[in-house]
């Protein structure tokens, strides 16, 4: 089976033809082609290869599914005694993509 780890939005991730990854919002539309071309690592069955630190010429193809916001987060600040708290909270940008073939 073949695998391969890309790097997108500071993060890295195990992607296979045919999974669906959540990754940083990616500026694209549902329907978009896109290309990964930071792969660190590749394996086909026995033939591993490495990068260093990216492989060269070697790019992971997707295509957008959609955009989503993730869960929302809330950071809850707190000083006791002093009436002080302060309550802050975000939701992350997301982007489904479904990995089509590692080139």
């Amino acid at each position: 089976m073949a695998y391969a780890i890309i790097r997108s939005g500071g993060k890295q991730y195990r992607v296979s033809p045919g999974e669906v990854i959540v990754v940083e919002k990616l500026d694209a539309d549902s329907g978009t082609k896109v290309t990964f071309s930071d792969v660190l690592f590749l394996a086909d069955g026995n033939a591993v290869t490495t990068g260093d630190p990216v492989i060269a010429g070697a790019n992971v193809r997707g295509e957008v599914i959609g955009q989503f916001k993730d869960k929302k987060v809330v950071a809850f600040k707190y000083k006791r005694r002093k009436g002080y708290h302060r309550t802050v909270g975000h939701r992350r940008q997301l982007t489904r993509v479904k990995i089509e073939s590692i080139d």
